[in-house]
C-alpha cells in the first residue's frame, strides 16, 4: 500500500497501490505528517458463517457447549449472538471435514467448553480444538489470554462484567498501545 499526502489522492485508474505496511512508529509518523493510507483498515470480524447439515441439530449441539442466544433466523439460517458479533449457521454443508482450516472462538472458560464438547460427542483435535458433527474445526481460546478486548459495556451486556486479562495478554496489549 502506498502512502499519499491528503492532497494527492491515488488515481484509481492506475490500479491498486503497492502493498507495504510500515511498522507502528512509521504509521504514527505518517499520521502526524497528515498523510493518509490508501487502503481501508481492518477493524474486526462481524461474523463467521458455518455450514451445517441440519440447522436444528446444530443449534442443539452448540447449545450443549455454550450458553447461546439467538439473534435471529432466516430460512435455512440461524444467528447465534456473541455480544457485538455473531455466528451464522447455514444449512447445507457438502464439503469434507476441515483439517487445518479453523476459526477461534474466545470463551470465558476453555476447560469447561472442551469438557462440554467431549460430552456432546465432538471430535477433539489438537489441544484446544474440536470438530462439530459437520466437520467445522473450532479452536477455543481463553479470553484472559488473547490480545483482544471487548468494551466494558459489551461485556456487561453479555453478563461478564468482571472478565479479566492475564498479565501476559495485558503486557502485549500495552506494548501495542491498546
Amino acid at each position: 500500500m502506498r502512502h499519499v499526502p491528503s492532497r494527492q489522492r491515488a488515481d484509481k485508474a492506475r490500479g491498486p497501490p503497492a502493498v507495504v505496511w510500515p511498522p507502528a512508529r512509521a504509521r504514527a509518523a505518517l499520521a502526524c505528517a497528515k498523510m493518509w493510507l490508501v487502503a481501508a483498515r481492518l477493524v474486526g470480524i462481524n461474523h463467521v458463517a458455518l455450514e451445517v447439515g441440519d440447522l436444528e441439530a446444530a443449534l442443539a449441539f452448540y447449545g450443549r457447549l455454550f450458553a447461546i442466544e439467538l439473534r435471529g433466523r432466516a430460512p435455512g439460517m440461524a444467528f447465534i449472538d456473541i455480544g457485538d458479533q455473531f455466528i451464522a449457521l447455514s444449512e447445507g454443508r457438502t464439503q469434507p471435514a476441515d483439517d487445518h482450516r479453523h476459526f477461534g472462538l474466545v470463551v470465558d472458560d476453555r476447560d469447561a467448553a472442551l469438557d462440554a464438547a467431549r460430552e456432546a460427542g465432538a471430535e477433539l483435535v489438537g489441544r484446544h480444538d474440536f470438530r462439530d458433527p459437520w466437520g467445522n474445526r473450532v479452536q477455543l481460546v481463553e479470553y484472559a489470554d488473547v490480545q483482544f478486548t471487548k468494551d466494558a459495556r459489551v461485556l456487561a451486556g453479555m453478563g461478564l462484567p468482571r472478565l479479566e486479562k492475564s498479565e501476559s495478554a495485558g503486557r502485549e496489549l500495552r506494548k501495542k498501545g491498546l
